[in-house]
């Protein structure tokens, strides 16, 4: 379990530092209306995952129950989508653009919107159904709590790095700026996270 937990907590690490629009937009709204800003959007984009984590915590268990066939079909469809979407950052622009204009919102609409941002993004479901089987540690034990364990701490890692961006935001983006280049080594480790996190699900 402590294994697991470590590498999802790594993996999830390197995907939260890796340029997004979720990051990008809270590093946007940090320079624009503060640090407090940045945080209140993080608040919302991470509450978000509790109705996805509860959907996939639900209904996976589910067919665990009902066939371990269908599960080994549900973590082979995940590695071949973290697969396109390692292919689809190594096709993308390595260049991080911070010229977004993003208008002045109260905290409280920033983090409605980021709760909407999450909820309403289908991409979000998907890349929890293709991230979070891979980590169970015993399907013959409870895994409803064991994928809420992981989304609590996939919440708990995503929140502290976001909310560490818009605190350095003004710091953060000026680097940013005068590196290019950490944009493709970013790049390149996000990559990285999605090929071997592919690999960890097909390999038994």
């Amino acid at each position: 379990m402590i294994e697991n937990l470590l590498s999802f907590s790594l993996a999830t690490l390197a995907l939260a530092l890796s340029p997004g629009p979720d990051n990008i937009y809270v590093l946007t709204q940090s320079l624009i209306n503060g640090t407090k800003s940045g945080i209140a959007t993080t608040a919302g984009l991470i509450s978000g995952c509790i109705v996805h984590t509860t959907l996939l915590a639900f209904g996976v268990s589910a067919l665990i129950t009902a066939s371990e066939g269908i599960f080994y079909g549900i973590k082979v469809f995940g590695a071949l989508y973290l697969l396109y979407l390692a292919y689809s950052v190594y096709k993308s622009d390595a260049s991080i653009d911070l010229s977004e204009s993003a208008p002045k919102k109260s905290n409280w609409e920033l983090f409605k919107q980021g709760v909407f941002m999450n909820l309403v993004n289908p991409k979000v479901m998907i890349f929890f159904l293709a991230f979070f089987p891979a980590f169970l540690w015993d399907l013959n034990e409870n895994t409803v709590s064991q994928f809420y364990i992981l989304g609590i701490t996939f919440m708990i890692v995503s929140f502290i790095t976001f909310s560490t961006i818009a605190v350095l935001a003004g710091s953060v983006s000026q680097f940013l700026l005068k590196h290019q280049s950490v944009g493709k080594i970013l790049k390149w480790l996000q990559i990285l996270v999605f090929v071997g996190i592919a690999i960890f699900i097909l390999v038994p």
